[in-house]
Order: structure tokens, then sequence, then C-alpha cells
């Protein structure tokens, strides 16, 4: 048996009710009929004769209800109720209690038949609501919740029997998907941590089990969350033309944040000086006309979110400043070499564009990098590097100009270029002058005092002394001998030789040599000693010297 219309879960509930044992509330039901609330059902009687007298309807078993209805009396009160084909039992505008078990009973002389069906009504699902909180709508109906928050989907129905409720999400160019069903007429659940990838339709569908019907609600959601900082403004020059360009940023946020420029509290993009502004997702730029701009200049950028609703919104500030420049005034390179003259931006705001110029005569004539010129910047620092320094293609004065949009600085470098100095020559010259200051010196010191330069020599040459001493040793013998011969000698002679020799001790002893006795010195001593005695340089100049003292204080 098929009834059109019905749902494979109302059949299958139908089955269960029609296979039910007698004497279990549905005794005796040989035919389940399902019926929506407001609608129309006939009760068909089967098996009636067409010879029958009389149909009776029994809401109930027979004998323990009255009739409901029957052919042979006049229509009840309740006109939904009427007779088709004279057995057939048509209830109109079906009302949740019209449904349960029904009885046909045919009367036919004295033979009594009866047919058994069971009326369900089904009604709803009807004003399927789903909920969103902590949420806000924007002005086409579209849910926006903040993704910090914890949410709550609900979703409600009427219907009777109670419904089975399903949630199911959907991405955009996607098929929905089914992530929750429960039986009842409301469902809950929370989501926590939200992110974008929870954007999407959610759609939450009640279907009546019997009737088959459904319903469903769906929400279109957004998931908003605010710039996670403040925003962030800088300025630049343009790059066509000497404007000036302000930039405000704000990203991190979801949908982009709202961005307006102010000057003293009024907005600029209604300014007459504002050439051009441009927003493009979370950056907007005013371009504003040189004229009206001056050092010191301040602007501001405010910032707004949907989901920043605070008092003092967030901002961020740009001072404008002129150029301000720091050089060295001057600088030498020596022909042939290589030097930089180095050029400071020390304050601009936005950043000034730094360009060098030959000289004062030809100010519009930048230098370029090339052939012996090489011009370099990091940062705020520009340097220029001449090559190969010519004394007439380079000595001069150069130009370091920086300019922005709000104004111009120059400043002035001199470069000397030399000849290279000799420093070999310039040593040696100087190393000439120290000897003849120490010859002149010397010269002085000798004129003035010639035995100072005996002295000196005598105390410098202790390599004299000792030859001395070895004669003296090797001829001890000898000398003891003439001791006492020579007690009574000239004692001026011990004292020259002392003198010349350096030795006080010998002085002191009574030492001394004549010519004869030095001659038979040198007679006695091997031919080796001798030589080795007369090798040193000092002991010639002193043997002579000895022995013409000793003649002249013989002769004396």
């Amino acid at each position: 048996m098929r009834v059109p219309g019905w749902s494979p879960a109302a059949l299958l509930l139908a089955a269960c009710l029609w296979r039910l044992p007698p004497g279990r509330g549905a005794a005796g039901t040989e035919e389940v009929i399902v019926g929506e609330a407001g609608m129309s059902v006939v009760l068909v009687c089967r098996n009636v004769s067409e010879r029958a007298d009389e149909v009776d309807w029994f809401h109930g078993d027979p004998g323990a209800v009255p009739p409901l209805f029957s052919s042979n009396a006049t229509l009840p009160k309740d006109a939904r109720l009427s007779l088709v084909d004279n057995s057939s039992l048509h209830i109109s505008a079906l009302r949740p209690q019209d449904g349960g078990n029904y009885t046909c009973k045919e009367v036919l002389n004295e033979t009594v038949q009866e047919h058994r069906v069971q009326l369900l009504v089904a009604s709803g699902p009807s004003s399927v609501t789903v909920s969103i909180s902590p949420a806000a709508t924007l002005p086409n109906g579209t849910v926006y919740v903040d993704k910090r928050d914890a949410v709550m989907f609900s979703c409600t129905s009427n219907s009777h029997p109670e419904p089975t409720m399903g949630w199911t999400f959907q991405l955009p160019s996607s098929a929905p998907e089914t992530f929750t069903e429960v039986n009842g007429s409301s469902t809950v659940y929370t989501l926590q941590n939200l992110s974008w990838r929870f954007q999407g339709n959610y759609s939450c569908t009640a279907r009546n089990p019997l009737s088959g019907r459904s319903q469903t609600s769906t929400k279109e959601l957004l998931v908003y969350y605010p710039p996670p900082s403040v925003p962030r403004c800088w300025a630049q020059t343009a790059q066509v033309g000497l404007m000036l360009q302000l930039f405000c940023n704000w990203p991190g946020g979801y949908p982009h944040p709202i961005l307006q420029w102010t000057e003293d509290g009024r907005d600029l993009e209604n300014s007459s000086w504002v050439v051009n502004a441009t927003g493009t997702g979370d950056t907007h730029v005013e371009t504003l006309s040189s004229s009206r701009l001056f050092h010191g200049k301040t602007f501001k950028c405010v910032g707004s979110h949907i989901l920043k609703q605070e008092k003092a919104e967030p901002t961020c500030t740009v001072q404008i400043k002129a150029p301000s420049l720091a050089t060295e005034p001057l600088k030498t390179c020596f022909v042939g070499g290589t030097v930089s003259l180095t050029c400071q931006v020390v304050e601009s705001n936005p950043p000034a564009r730094i360009s060098w110029l030959r000289n004062v005569s030809q100010p519009e004539v930048e230098i370029q990098s090339g052939g012996r010129y090489l011009v370099t910047q990091e940062g705020s620092v520009s340097n220029l590097t001449i090559q190969n320094c010519s004394h007439d293609a380079d000595e001069g004065y150069y130009v370091c100009k920086a300019e922005n949009p709000v104004g111009l600085k120059e400043a002035y470098v001199s470069l000397t270029v030399k000849k290279p100095v000799n420093i070999v020559g310039v040593v040696g010259a100087v190393v000439v002058l120290l000897l003849l200051g120490v010859l002149v010196i010397s010269g002085i010191i000798l004129y003035y005092n010639p035995l100072l330069c005996l002295k000196g020599s005598i105390f410098r040459n202790q390599d004299s002394n000792d030859v001395f001493m070895l004669v003296d040793s090797d001829g001890e013998e000898e000398e003891e001998e003439r001791e006492e011969e020579e007690v009574t000698g000239n004692s001026n002679v011990h004292r020259v030789t002392a003198l010349v020799n350096g030795n006080s001790a010998q002085a002191g002893s009574g030492y001394h040599f004549t010519e004869s006795d030095s001659n038979e010195l040198h007679s006695e001593l091997p031919t080796e000693e001798v030589e080795r005695e007369e090798r040193p340089t000092t002991q010639r100049p002193i043997l002579p010297f000895l022995a013409e003292m000793d003649g002249t204080v013989g002769g004396s």
C-alpha cells in the first residue's frame, strides 16, 4: 500500500502501527491515514456492500462512544464532517485532536461489518527560528560576530509530533555539510575560537517525521576581528612631481578599517589642496600640494573599525620637516689619489632626495655615477667618490643638495687638490739637519773645552786600559826588579801615565815606563804576543805618546 505524498519515515511508522497486536491501543487497525493540520482527509470505509442500509462512523470503538456520523442521521453541528459515496468520512480543516482510531460499521439486514482506520494528524514544522548570539546584524540581514567571543547557535520550531532538527554549514561555492542532528523541537550548540574559515551560511532544518514536510531557516554569518595594534603613519615624496603623500596603515583586522586624515580636526579629503585620495585595503593615501606645507606642520590619521566602539579612537600623527644637512666643509686630495665627499641628512620628513652638484655656476648639472665619479647612498648618508684627482678638473666647490616637498637645503664642500710630497726626501733632509746640528754643537764644545773630549775618549776606550794591564801582568817580574831602582824616579811620569791610561790605581802605586823599558819589554815578549798587543787601534797612539812624555820628563 502506498500513500501519495508520504515520506519513507511516515511509511515506516505506519507499517509499525499496522502490525501492532490486538489489545494494544491500535487493536484491529486495518489502515493508517496521515493528514496534515488544516488540510482535508477522507477515511474510506472499505468492503461496503451496495445494499447496505446504514453506515455509521465512530471516533473510537463502537459501543464505547456514540456514533460520530451516520448515514441515516442528520448532519452534526460540526460541519467539517461529511460522507462521500454514502460511506467514506470526509474531514476538512484537520486539527491535531482529530487524530485517533476510527471505526466504520456497516449494517446490512442483520449482518454487521466493521472497518477500522487510524488517523494521524501531523502539524508543522512551522516557525523555524535561528538565533546567533552574541552577534550584530548588518542592514542586509547578514549576521557578524567577534572571533574572540564564544558564539551560541540555537534553533526552535513548532511541529507535531516532535521534528528531527539538523544543522548544516555551507561555504561559498561548496556543498552543504551536516554537522549535527537531534530529535526535538529545539537544538543548541556553542562555537569558540572562531576564525575566518567559519564564515558561511548556517541552516537549521526541521522535518516532521509523519508528513515528511520540512522547513529551513538560514543565517549568513561573518566572523569579524579588529586590528591588534594602532594605526601607523608616515610621509613620503610622490614619484611624479614634488608633492607630499601621507600614508596611514592599520592592518590585521576584518573587515578593513575606515581611515581618515585630518588637519587641526578638519577632514583633509575635502580640502582644496588635496590632489588625490586613494584607499586600498588597510591603507589610505592622500596626496597634497606643497604650496601650503611648512616645517613642523602636523597631520593626524584617525582609524575606526566596526568592532572598535571605544571612546578614544586609535590615531597616529605625522610631523613634516624640512631637510637639515651635515658635511665636512674642507677636503683635500693629492693628484692621482682618491677622495670621498660625505653629506648626511640629519633631519627630514619625508626623506629628502640627495644630489651632488659641481659648483654654483652650474647649479642644475647633477653629478651622476660614471667615469671617475661614484655616487652612493646608504640611508640618509650620501658619498661622492672622486678617483684619480685632477687639479684642473676637480678642485673647487661641490654642492650637496637635499630636497623634499617641505623645503630645500644646500651645503658646500671645498676640495683642494695638491701635489704629492716626497716623504723620503723630507726624512733625509731632517736627518741631515740633525747631523749638522750635532756636529755644530760638538765643535762648540771642543772649542771651549778640549780636555772634555780627551776625557771622554779615555772613558770610552776601556779596551786600551785592558792592554796596558796585560803588559803589566806579563812584565810583573821585571817591574818588581826595577821597582827598587826607580823608586826615586820623577813622580810626574807616574801621574801622566795614570792620566793617559785612565787607571788611578797604577798612578798610586808609582808604576812608570820609559822608552828604553818599553823597547826592552817588547824585545823580551814573544813575537805572537807582540803582534797581539799591537793589534788594538787604541794602543798605537798611546805608546808613542808615553815614550814622548817619558823623554820630556827625563830631559827636564
